[in-house]
């Protein structure tokens, strides 16, 4: 009863209720899982821009030929895009490893434009198989209240002058996986998404609003990302949005110190991703992201699978403990030792996850 009573303490808001007060049903599931997407846009994010007018991209650096010991190729790509007849265009490396067909694939939304990075064990990622793509997302938009800047500056011209910067990464990471669909052979069952901590929020949320995405993988995302806002320790709204506003919509700043006020928790954001596959991980000294909250936002969203037939989350009843690893069901979870950081560990778990 652990997690039921959590749940219960936290009231939060319930996922089986549209706005109008109608039943959801297996019938109508879809159409919650839109109206989360309204909620999350109006309340939280802000505004995602239409689809955009094309896609291409430009080879700027060609294969190398020692690229991870020769066991893949790295090139380096200008993709551009236009918005409303508005062109923008940013770095975006692509690896594959050679000898493997259709490999599965995931989309890194990453800290730095570095390839390798302490933050993407490349040679690990292609020893199991995995093609990848990264691109640092301050070349996308500056991490600040800049809104003139990169892609922010294009969407401003266009009348998206509510839209946080999560989701102008969010939509990056949407026109790379454009590209890679468009010209690597990859295995389109198996596409992940995948950030930490800022960019673990982005993360979820382009696994929320491109379905072609079949799974979101969240590292240490915390507040307003993978963790339950109301009861939750550490990072909280009067933060985030006095030190990063532009990562939001200027509404999100009216739940400031009034979190029982919000018509919608987080759970409505993994719950988005159903009926594919989420993953979450925490570390244990990550307290300012909360990884109590962050595994009962797992076991809150869980039943949103279950309409749809398929098993949600399956742990264990009580609080997280270092070294869970939850594997069994559409949304996984893990919870290491140390601090808030990326690291190997968290992604040799992860891919067992996501190769299982």
């Amino acid at each position: 009863m652990y997690i039921s009573n959590q749940l219960t303490k936290r009231s939060i808001p319930d996922l089986f209720t549209f706005e109008n007060g109608t039943k959801v049903t297996a019938e109508n599931a879809d159409k919650r899982r839109a109206e989360f997407r309204v909620v999350l846009q109006r309340e939280i994010y802000g505004e995602f821009p239409v689809s955009p007018d094309y896609v291409k991209g430009e080879i700027i650096e060609k294969p190398r030929a020692r690229d991870c010991a020769g066991k893949a190729t790295i090139k380096k790509v200008r993709l551009s895009f236009a918005v409303k007849g508005e062109e923008f265009s940013f770095p975006l490396y692509v690896v594959m490893p050679k000898n493997v067909k259709s490999p599965r694939f995931v989309v890194i939304i990453n800290f730095r434009p570095n390839m390798p990075d302490e933050y993407i064990p490349a040679e690990e990622l292609i020893d199991r198989g995995i093609g990848f793509a990264s691109f640092c997302y301050k070349d996308v938009t500056s991490d600040d209240g800049d809104m003139a800047d990169g892609l922010s500056g294009v969407l401003a011209k266009v009348g998206y002058n509510d839209t946080g910067k999560i989701v102008m990464w969010a939509y990056a990471a949407m026109r790379a996986l454009d590209y890679i669909l468009e010209t690597e052979d990859i295995d389109r069952d198996h596409i992940a998404v995948a950030g930490h901590s800022r960019l673990g929020k982005t993360a979820l949320v382009a696994g929320a609003f491109d379905e072609r995405f079949t799974c979101a993988y969240s590292n240490n995302s915390g507040c307003s990302g993978a963790a339950i806002t109301r009861g939750k320790v550490g990072e909280q709204i009067s933060f985030i949005t006095k030190t990063f506003p532009f990562w939001f919509c200027k509404k999100y700043r009216e739940y400031v110190d009034r979190h029982d006020a919000l018509p919608f928790d987080q759970h409505f954001l993994v719950s988005a991703i159903a009926p594919r596959q989420v993953y979450i991980a925490s570390a244990i000294e990550d307290t300012w992201s909360d990884p109590e909250s962050e595994y009962l936002c797992c076991a809150a969203s869980s039943n949103f699978w279950k309409i749809y037939g398929k098993t949600g989350f399956i742990g264990e009843d009580r609080a997280p403990a270092i070294g869970d690893r939850f594997h069994e069901g559409n949304i996984g979870y893990h919870l290491r030792s140390g601090e808030h950081y990326f690291s190997r560990e968290d992604w040799n778990i992860f891919l067992d996850y996501f190769l299982k």
